[in-house]
Protein backbone atom coordinates (compact mmCIF):
# COMPACT_ATOMS: atom_id res chain seq x y z
CA UNK A 1 0.00 0.00 0.00
CA UNK A 2 1.42 3.58 -0.65
CA UNK A 3 2.53 4.87 2.56
CA UNK A 4 0.69 8.12 2.37
CA UNK A 5 -2.58 5.64 2.71
CA UNK A 6 -0.85 4.28 5.51
CA UNK A 7 -0.15 7.31 7.31
CA UNK A 8 -4.13 8.35 6.53
CA UNK A 9 -5.18 5.00 7.96
CA UNK A 10 -3.03 5.48 11.42
CA UNK A 11 -4.03 8.77 11.76
CA UNK A 12 -7.69 8.07 11.44
CA UNK A 13 -7.08 5.13 13.78
CA UNK A 14 -5.28 7.68 16.32
CA UNK A 15 -8.34 10.19 16.23
CA UNK A 16 -5.86 12.88 14.42
CA UNK A 17 -7.85 15.18 12.91
CA UNK A 18 -5.15 17.75 11.79
CA UNK A 19 -2.64 14.92 10.48
CA UNK A 20 -5.68 13.34 8.59
CA UNK A 21 -6.60 16.70 6.84
CA UNK A 22 -3.48 17.44 6.37
CA UNK A 23 -2.34 13.51 4.87
CA UNK A 24 -5.75 13.69 2.67
CA UNK A 25 -4.96 16.70 1.27
CA UNK A 26 -1.07 15.35 0.51
CA UNK A 27 -2.62 12.38 -1.27
CA UNK A 28 -4.65 14.11 -3.57
CA UNK A 29 -1.47 16.77 -4.79
CA UNK A 30 0.42 13.24 -5.27
CA UNK A 31 -2.38 12.48 -7.81
CA UNK A 32 -3.55 9.34 -5.87
CA UNK A 33 -7.21 7.99 -7.00
CA UNK A 34 -9.92 9.74 -4.66
CA UNK A 35 -11.58 6.23 -4.38
CA UNK A 36 -8.53 4.86 -3.35
CA UNK A 37 -7.59 7.04 -0.82
CA UNK A 38 -11.45 6.35 0.68
CA UNK A 39 -10.90 2.59 0.22
CA UNK A 40 -7.16 2.11 1.44
CA UNK A 41 -7.44 5.16 4.17
CA UNK A 42 -10.75 6.26 5.56
CA UNK A 43 -12.83 2.49 5.59
CA UNK A 44 -10.24 -0.07 5.83
CA UNK A 45 -9.41 2.42 9.30
CA UNK A 46 -13.03 2.56 10.11
CA UNK A 47 -13.29 -1.42 9.31
CA UNK A 48 -10.22 -1.78 11.93
CA UNK A 49 -11.71 0.50 14.68
CA UNK A 50 -14.91 -1.44 14.55
CA UNK A 51 -12.90 -4.63 14.37
CA UNK A 52 -11.06 -3.55 18.19
CA UNK A 53 -14.32 -2.42 19.71
CA UNK A 54 -15.96 -5.74 18.76
CA UNK A 55 -13.08 -7.15 20.19
CA UNK A 56 -12.88 -5.29 23.59
CA UNK A 57 -9.57 -3.47 22.54
CA UNK A 58 -11.33 0.44 22.23
CA UNK A 59 -14.20 1.92 23.48
CA UNK A 60 -16.76 4.52 22.24
CA UNK A 61 -14.75 7.10 22.78
CA UNK A 62 -11.57 6.26 21.08
CA UNK A 63 -14.51 5.11 18.27
CA UNK A 64 -15.91 8.88 18.53
CA UNK A 65 -12.50 10.31 17.71
CA UNK A 66 -11.50 7.97 14.69
CA UNK A 67 -14.71 8.73 13.30
CA UNK A 68 -14.44 12.46 13.78
CA UNK A 69 -10.98 12.18 12.05
CA UNK A 70 -12.29 9.96 9.48
CA UNK A 71 -15.01 12.44 8.56
CA UNK A 72 -12.68 15.79 9.04
CA UNK A 73 -10.68 14.21 5.79
CA UNK A 74 -13.81 12.92 4.02
CA UNK A 75 -14.86 16.78 3.93
CA UNK A 76 -11.37 17.73 1.77
CA UNK A 77 -11.59 14.40 -0.36
CA UNK A 78 -15.63 14.76 -1.19
CA UNK A 79 -15.68 17.06 -3.96
CA UNK A 80 -12.59 14.70 -5.71
CA UNK A 81 -14.79 11.94 -5.42
CA UNK A 82 -18.08 13.85 -6.87
CA UNK A 83 -15.53 15.07 -9.54
CA UNK A 84 -15.06 10.89 -10.30
CA UNK A 85 -18.91 10.16 -10.01
CA UNK A 86 -17.79 7.69 -6.73
CA UNK A 87 -20.88 5.02 -6.26
CA UNK A 88 -21.62 4.69 -2.21
CA UNK A 89 -22.43 1.56 -0.58
CA UNK A 90 -25.74 2.37 -0.39
CA UNK A 91 -27.99 5.06 1.31
CA UNK A 92 -29.29 4.97 4.88
CA UNK A 93 -31.75 7.71 5.67
CA UNK A 94 -31.27 7.57 9.75
CA UNK A 95 -33.14 9.18 12.57
CA UNK A 96 -34.15 8.53 16.33
CA UNK A 97 -37.83 7.87 16.28
CA UNK A 98 -40.76 10.46 17.54
CA UNK A 99 -40.60 11.32 21.17
CA UNK A 100 -36.73 10.77 21.38
CA UNK A 101 -34.37 13.61 21.33
CA UNK A 102 -31.48 11.32 21.88
CA UNK A 103 -28.97 11.60 19.87
CA UNK A 104 -25.17 10.27 20.55
CA UNK A 105 -25.81 6.71 19.06
CA UNK A 106 -27.42 8.08 16.16
CA UNK A 107 -24.57 10.51 15.20
CA UNK A 108 -21.97 7.36 16.20
CA UNK A 109 -23.83 5.18 13.60
CA UNK A 110 -23.92 7.19 11.07
CA UNK A 111 -20.24 8.56 11.34
CA UNK A 112 -19.24 4.86 10.85
CA UNK A 113 -21.25 4.26 7.98
CA UNK A 114 -20.41 6.92 6.27
CA UNK A 115 -16.64 5.80 7.21
CA UNK A 116 -18.00 2.33 5.28
CA UNK A 117 -18.49 4.00 2.30
CA UNK A 118 -22.59 4.67 2.63
CA UNK A 119 -24.42 8.17 1.98
CA UNK A 120 -25.81 9.19 5.06
CA UNK A 121 -29.86 11.02 5.29
CA UNK A 122 -29.77 12.60 8.88
CA UNK A 123 -33.47 13.20 9.47
CA UNK A 124 -32.63 13.90 13.08
CA UNK A 125 -34.06 13.61 16.58
CA UNK A 126 -37.69 13.06 17.35
CA UNK A 127 -39.02 12.06 13.85
CA UNK A 128 -42.32 11.46 12.60
CA UNK A 129 -42.74 8.66 10.33
CA UNK A 130 -44.76 10.96 8.21
CA UNK A 131 -41.38 12.49 7.82
CA UNK A 132 -39.56 9.64 6.84
CA UNK A 133 -41.99 8.12 5.12
CA UNK A 134 -41.43 11.29 2.66
CA UNK A 135 -37.60 10.52 2.92
CA UNK A 136 -38.46 7.43 1.15
CA UNK A 137 -40.54 8.52 -1.56
CA UNK A 138 -38.04 11.53 -2.26
CA UNK A 139 -34.61 9.67 -1.78
CA UNK A 140 -35.23 6.27 -2.11
CA UNK A 141 -33.04 5.06 0.45
CA UNK A 142 -31.44 1.59 0.63
CA UNK A 143 -32.13 1.43 4.43
CA UNK A 144 -33.87 3.11 6.71
CA UNK A 145 -32.52 2.88 10.54
CA UNK A 146 -34.02 3.97 13.51
CA UNK A 147 -32.39 4.66 16.83
CA UNK A 148 -34.17 4.99 20.52
CA UNK A 149 -33.00 5.51 23.78
CA UNK A 150 -36.07 5.21 25.88
CA UNK A 151 -38.22 2.29 26.44
CA UNK A 152 -41.59 4.83 26.21
CA UNK A 153 -40.23 5.43 22.41
CA UNK A 154 -39.45 1.95 21.46
CA UNK A 155 -42.98 0.96 20.54
CA UNK A 156 -42.28 4.35 17.76
CA UNK A 157 -40.07 1.99 15.93
CA UNK A 158 -43.09 -0.27 15.05
CA UNK A 159 -45.34 2.72 14.39
CA UNK A 160 -42.70 3.73 12.09
CA UNK A 161 -42.49 0.11 10.31
CA UNK A 162 -46.23 -0.41 10.11
CA UNK A 163 -46.49 3.57 8.60
CA UNK A 164 -44.29 2.03 5.84
CA UNK A 165 -46.55 -0.53 5.19
CA UNK A 166 -49.46 1.26 5.19
CA UNK A 167 -47.94 3.99 2.75
CA UNK A 168 -46.79 0.83 0.63
CA UNK A 169 -43.12 1.11 0.79
CA UNK A 170 -41.77 -1.34 3.33
CA UNK A 171 -40.72 -4.18 0.26
CA UNK A 172 -38.65 -1.33 -0.92
CA UNK A 173 -36.27 -0.57 2.07
CA UNK A 174 -34.53 -2.32 4.74
CA UNK A 175 -35.42 -1.16 8.47
CA UNK A 176 -32.34 -1.63 10.77
CA UNK A 177 -33.01 -0.56 14.54
CA UNK A 178 -30.75 -0.27 17.65
CA UNK A 179 -30.12 1.81 20.63
CA UNK A 180 -29.72 1.11 24.47
CA UNK A 181 -33.23 -0.67 25.29
CA UNK A 182 -34.17 -2.47 21.44
CA UNK A 183 -32.53 -6.27 21.37
CA UNK A 184 -32.93 -8.91 18.71
CA UNK A 185 -35.65 -10.27 19.76
CA UNK A 186 -37.33 -7.11 20.26
CA UNK A 187 -36.16 -6.21 16.04
CA UNK A 188 -38.01 -9.88 15.26
CA UNK A 189 -41.49 -9.21 17.33
CA UNK A 190 -42.15 -5.51 15.19
CA UNK A 191 -40.48 -7.25 11.73
CA UNK A 192 -37.21 -5.18 11.75
CA UNK A 193 -34.78 -6.28 9.16
CA UNK A 194 -31.99 -6.05 11.18
CA UNK A 195 -30.69 -5.05 14.60
CA UNK A 196 -27.19 -4.12 15.76
CA UNK A 197 -26.26 -3.47 19.62
CA UNK A 198 -23.55 -0.86 18.54
CA UNK A 199 -22.08 1.46 16.12
CA UNK A 200 -19.65 -0.82 15.07
CA UNK A 201 -21.87 -3.78 14.15
CA UNK A 202 -24.15 -1.73 12.50
CA UNK A 203 -21.76 -0.86 9.73
CA UNK A 204 -21.83 -5.21 9.16
CA UNK A 205 -25.83 -5.59 9.18
CA UNK A 206 -26.36 -2.59 7.04
CA UNK A 207 -23.59 -4.17 4.31
CA UNK A 208 -25.24 -8.15 4.46
CA UNK A 209 -29.13 -6.80 3.95
CA UNK A 210 -27.79 -4.99 1.21
CA UNK A 211 -25.75 -7.38 -0.17
CA UNK A 212 -22.22 -5.85 0.41
CA UNK A 213 -20.83 -7.49 3.24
Amino acid sequence: MNEILIEIKDAIIDGQNAIVREKVETALMQGLDPVDILNSGMVDAMTEVGRTFERGESFVPEMMLAARAMQSGLAILRPSLVKVDFKSTGKVAICTVKGDLHDIGKNLVSMMLEGAGFEILDLGTDVAPEKIIAAVRESSPDIVALSALLTTTMPNMKVTIDALKTAGLRNSVKVIIGGAPVTEDYARQIGADGFSPNAARAVNVAKRLIGKS
